[in-house]
């Protein structure tokens, strides 16, 4: 049955720091400051963003049935060969729209309408932008069931958007803690819903990036994708519930346990990493004297 709904500006009416929320942002908090640490441990940046964005990417990718390998995205990174399917190009155009969306927001410490637009362009390789035509629907994967009717109205589209814009950046419209309001935002622009293509893969980026605005973060390598796409079905069921019943603690504790549990994955990660690239140097130092010295 399609769900009729009236998509309502930010902030919502009602508390949304419950008991329950503030006692699991104390260890949401923990992990991500914890990752955030970790990451400045790796003196190289880039090879951090270049890994865990094409992990994100092929995560996020994911979850809208868009499946690659590790191998197809490696070897194209490396300039190997050319993609070799579809779908690394498509995951390919994830992890380069997220770095142009992290070089914006580091540079301009704001994370806009016309950020978003960026990202999305990026993404599907087109100039699109939020819809004008009416006709978009969410379907069930399985029996091809509309759940959910996003706004048709274009100027709807555009308001609730520029309301979303407000949101993110002024922080007096709403005191609540930015990981509640990464929430918040990830499920208004979800339910906006504003293009064609490309939402649910360009509102996980607007996580990301969202948290290096608030400096939460300063590097764009929570693996946030992962834990959606472990937890597909809940994700989807409490996003409808929002809808249907303003249901706001349950989504909100499901977005802080996956900051909480993706930040310990990430942590786990970082510091593999990190401890490769102590062992290759050693490698190095110790088999190849002449190369490691010149450098």
């Amino acid at each position: 049955m399609d769900k009729e709904f009236t998509v309502h500006p930010l902030p919502p009416e009602n508390s949304v720091e419950t008991a329950k929320v503030l006692k699991q942002l104390s260890a949401s908090h923990r992990y991500l400051a914890e990752l955030k640490g970790v990451a400045t441990a790796i003196p190289n940046e880039t090879i951090l963003i270049n890994t865990l964005a094409l992990q994100e990417a092929k995560d996020s990718s994911a979850v809208e049935n868009i499946i690659t390998t590790h191998d197809d995205l490696y070897k194209a990174e490396l300039n190997y060969a050319e993609f070799n399917t579809a779908a690394a190009k498509e995951v390919a155009r994830y992890a380069s729209a997220l770095k142009k969306g992290f070089d914006i927001v580091r540079e301009k410490k704001i994370l806009s309408t016309n950020v978003i637009l960026q990202i999305q362009e990026e993404l599907e390789n087109n100039t699109a932008g939020i819809r004008k035509l009416p006709g978009t629907k969410l379907k069930n994967e399985t029996s091809g069931e509309i759940v959910y009717t996003p706004p048709q109205d274009h100027d709807t589209v555009v308001r609730l958007m520029q309301n979303l814009d407000e949101y993110m950046n002024r922080d007096e419209l709403h005191a609540v803690d930015p990981l509640v309001k990464m929430a918040l935002i990830h499920y208004q622009f979800e339910s906006i819903h504003p293009f064609y293509d490309g939402n649910g893969r360009t509102g996980r980026i607007i996580n990301i990036l969202y948290l290096v605005t608030k400096d939460l973060l300063h590097l764009p390598i929570l693996y946030l994708s992962r834990y959606i796409i472990t937890n597909k079905s809940e994700y989807y069921r409490l996003l409808q519930e929002v809808r249907d019943s303003e249901a706001w603690e349950e989504w909100i504790l499901f977005m802080l346990k996956g900051v909480e549990e993706t930040s310990r994955q990430t942590i786990s990660l970082v510091q593999g990493i990190k401890q490769l690239m102590m062992e290759y140097k050693k490698r190095l130092r110790s088999d190849l004297p002449k190369i490691y010295f010149a450098s």
